[in-house]
C-alpha cells in the first residue's frame, strides 16, 4: 500500500520540506510515497516583505512548481491533528470536513502575531503580519490624503522595536510622503519597552539603527508600551498620549495553534521541542520545521530563529530527513551555526552583520544592494523545472 507524507503549510518551511522529500524520493526511484502540501492557497507569501508597499503582489504562486516535482497540493485549513490515528482533520474550500491520513506529518504551519488583551488593540491597530492584514494596511495609508491635515493624521505609531518593528518604521516616511507629499510634516514613532533603542538587537548594529534613525526622522520611546489604542492615537504605559491615525502593532510572535494538539514540549512561544532530525520529541510519526519547532542550530545553545533563514534549512533538513525514515535511510542531522542579519532601513540602507554576537560586515548602501538581492531573488522559490527545484532542496545547500 501507498505510503503518505503529508505537510502542513506552504510557508518557506513547508515548501522546502516539499521538495527535499520528493528530492530523496527521486534519488531512490521511489513512487510509492505519495506526498501532500496542505494550505489555504498554493501560494509561497513573501513575508518578509510586507512592510514594504505593494504588499498585495508579495508572493509566489506554487501549482506547476509542484506539479512538476511530484508533490499533491490540498487546498485547505488543518484544524486537528490526532497523534493515534494518525489523521489531520481539515476544512476544504467548500468549508466541509475533511480527514486525511498520514505515515509521516510535518507540521510546518507557521506563526501568528501575538496580539494581547490590550484594549482598542483588536479594533484600531493595523499589522504587517499576513498579506490581508498588510494590504489593508496599505489601503489605509492610502486613504489618509482625503482626510484634514492634522498632527494625528501625518502620525503613525509602531508598537515594538525588534527586526519587523524597526523595518515598518524606517520604511514609512517614504511611504508617507509618497501618499501626502514631499513637504508632509510626517511622524513615526517607535514604542518600546526595552530599556534603549533596538535593546534586543546588540551593541553593534543599534549604532547604524540609531543614526538612520535620527536621519529618517524616526523616534523612539523607549522603557515604555502601549497601553490602549483607540481611534485617535495610543495612550502609553507611562502616562503619555500620542494623537495618530495609524498605531501598527508588530510586538510578538506564536507559533501555529496546531502545536497545541500535539502531547509534546513547547517553548515559552510555542514552539515543539524536536530532535537533530527535527522529529518531535516523544513523537514515532511528526516532524516539525520552521516557526514551529525549537530547534539548536549548533552545539552552542542558539536556536533557530523564526525567519525563513532558518525556515528554508530546518525544512529541506525535515522533507529529507521524513523521507529518509520511510526509505530506512540515514538522516541528515539539522545544522546551521551561520547566523546573518540583514535588516533594512529605508531609505537610509540597511545593515548586515554575522554571528549571533552580531558583528557588523556592511551598512547603508551596500548591505542596502544585499538586501534588495535577499527580498527580491533568493527567497523566492525555485523555477517550475524538475531538475533544477530538486537540486535546489538539498539540505547540506548553506542558507546564510
Amino acid at each position: 500500500m501507498q505510503q503518505h507524507i503529508v505537510i502542513i503549510g506552504a510557508g518557506f518551511a513547508g515548501l522546502w520540506s516539499a521538495l527535499s522529500a520528493a528530492r530523496l524520493l527521486d534519488q531512490h526511484g521511489r513512487h510509492d510515497i505519495a506526498i501532500t502540501l496542505m494550505a489555504p492557497q498554493a501560494e509561497l507569501r513573501i513575508r518578509p516583505r510586507f512592510y514594504e508597499p505593494q504588499v498585495h503582489s508579495m508572493y509566489a504562486e506554487l501549482d506547476a512548481l509542484l506539479d512538476v516535482v511530484g508533490v499533491r497540493f490540498v487546498q485547505g485549513v488543518a484544524t486537528q491533528i490526532d497523534e493515534q490515528e494518525n489523521t489531520v482533520g481539515y476544512t476544504d474550500a467548500s468549508g466541509l470536513a475533511q480527514t486525511l491520513a498520514f505515515d509521516r506529518l510535518i507540521l510546518a504551519a507557521g506563526s501568528q502575531l501575538n496580539r494581547p488583551a490590550v484594549p482598542g488593540l483588536q479594533a484600531y491597530a493595523f499589522d504587517v503580519d499576513q498579506i490581508e492584514s498588510a494590504t489593508r494596511l496599505e489601503r489605509h495609508l492610502h486613504s489618509l490624503h482625503r482626510l484634514p491635515e492634522s498632527a494625528a493624521r501625518n502620525t503613525v505609531v509602531v508598537a515594538g522595536g525588534g527586526f519587523t518593528g524597526i523595518e515598518t518604521a524606517t520604511e514609512m516616511p517614504a511611504r508617507l510622503r509618497a501618499i501626502l507629499g514631499d513637504n508632509a510634516k510626517v511622524r513615526v514613532v517607535i514604542v518600546d519597552r526595552g530599556p534603549q533603542i533596538a535593546a534586543v538587537m546588540g551593541d553593534e548594529i543599534r549604532r547604524p539603527i540609531i543614526e538612520a534613525s535620527e536621519q529618517l526622522g524616526v523616534e523612539w520611546i523607549v522603557g515604555t508600551g502601549v497601553a490602549s489604542v483607540d481611534a485617535g492615537g495610543v495612550n502609553l504605559s507611562d502616562g503619555a498620549r500620542i494623537d495618530a491615525q495609524t498605531v501598527i502593532w508588530t510586538a510578538g510572535f506564536r507559533a501555529s495553534a496546531l502545536t497545541e494538539q500535539l502531547t509534546s514540549a513547547r517553548d515559552a512561544q510555542g514552539r515543539l521541542h524536536v530532535d537533530e532530525n527535527l522529529k518531535v520529541f516523544g513523537q514515532t510519526n511528526v516532524y516539525a520545521a520552521g516557526d514551529v519547532a525549537y530547534a539548536a542550530t549548533d552545539e552552542l545553545g542558539n536556536f533557530a530563529a523564526m525567519s525563513c533563514q532558518h525556515a528554508i534549512s530546518l525544512g529541506r533538513h525535515a522533507g529529507n530527513n521524513v523521507a529518509a525514515d520511510l526509505l530506512g535511510v540515514a538522516p541528515k542531522p539539522y545544522s546551521q551555526p551561520k547566523y546573518v542579519t540583514c535588516l533594512d532601513l529605508g531609505a537610509w540602507g540597511a545593515v548586515y552583520t554575522e554571528g549571533w554576537d552580531r558583528q557588523l560586515k556592511l551598512v547603508r548602501e551596500e548591505a542596502k544592494t544585499l538586501k534588495s538581492q535577499i527580498n527580491s531573488v533568493w527567497i523566492y522559490p525555485p523555477a517550475a523545472d524538475r531538475a533544477t527545484a530538486l537540486a535546489a532542496a538539498d539540505p547540506l545547500i548553506p542558507v546564510a
